[in-house]
């Protein structure tokens, strides 16, 4: 049996046989001006790691603190420009991929895949690469999207079994490169999966907006299991609320 337990954000443990990989680690309460809503869910994370899988380089996707808190040993897969970044900061264990490339992990295949989205470290960069991965093991894969837009590209992903894909950010409104539940449902059209867990809604808010529960925090899963279910009723919707788990 094979799971995945959701943290929040963009951060989900992956167990498949015997490895577990970490998608994105934000395991601390404030991050650049912004503040975690669900810190309880961080007691989820299992104190053996086999990998760390950094689909771009913002801060609240390449967290330094919080993969401190995992151990400089412990592997780390980034796209480009990642590697130098992360051996600056006392990281050994480092791969860098670029889309198409792959590592294996455990027994498990990583394969990089495009990500449509702007990949500068704020404020003086690096200006680094985006990826998506697929985990991939005989009989099971699965897709993190990392942070993207749709792109038809998806459609070769397959066959996907769970893909975890982001329906929302940390405002009120999307910049580039990120998808709401609408743009969410035309990346399961492509990707056509079993099941799908959204992912990046409603952990983050900036500070000083944190002490209420705002509509945009709350209503993207609801918009994503309406539209999934009238557009694409073939896909399984599993909405995890932080700190909850899925087995498949």
């Amino acid at each position: 049996m094979s799971r995945i337990d959701f943290l929040g954000h963009a951060t989900a443990v992956i167990r498949i046989g015997a490895a577990t990989l970490v998608t994105d680690p934000l395991l601390r309460r404030r991050v650049s001006g912004l503040v975690h809503r669900h810190p309880h869910a961080f007691s989820v994370m299992p104190s053996v790691i086999d990998g760390v899988l950094i689909s771009h380089l913002h801060h609240d996707h390449l967290d330094i603190p919080s993969l401190r808190r995992l151990g400089p040993d412990t592997l780390v897969v980034v796209p480009r420009h990642g590697g130098a970044l992360l051996r600056r900061q006392g990281f050994g264990d480092v791969v860098e991929l670029q889309p198409g490339q792959w590592v294996d992990i455990g027994g498990l295949r990583i394969r990089a895949t495009r990500a449509v989205h702007l990949g500068l470290r704020a404020p003086w960069g690096p200006l680094g690469g985006c990826l998506g991965f697929v985990i991939e093991t005989p009989g099971k894969q699965v897709y993190f999207a990392g942070d993207t837009q749709a792109f038809p590209e998806m459609r070769t992903f397959g066959p996907i079994d769970v893909a975890l894909v982001p329906i929302a950010g940390w405002g009120p409104v999307l910049g580039p490169g990120h998808m709401g539940p609408r743009a969410a449902v035309e990346a399961l059209r492509l990707l056509q999966p079993r099941i799908v867990i959204p992912i990046h809604w409603g952990s983050l808010v900036p500070f000083g907006l944190h002490r209420r529960t705002w509509s945009y925090l709350t209503r993207p899963p609801l918009e994503f299991v309406e539209l999934s279910g009238r557009e694409t009723p073939e896909v399984h919707v599993e909405v995890l609320q932080p700190g909850q788990s899925l087995a498949f």
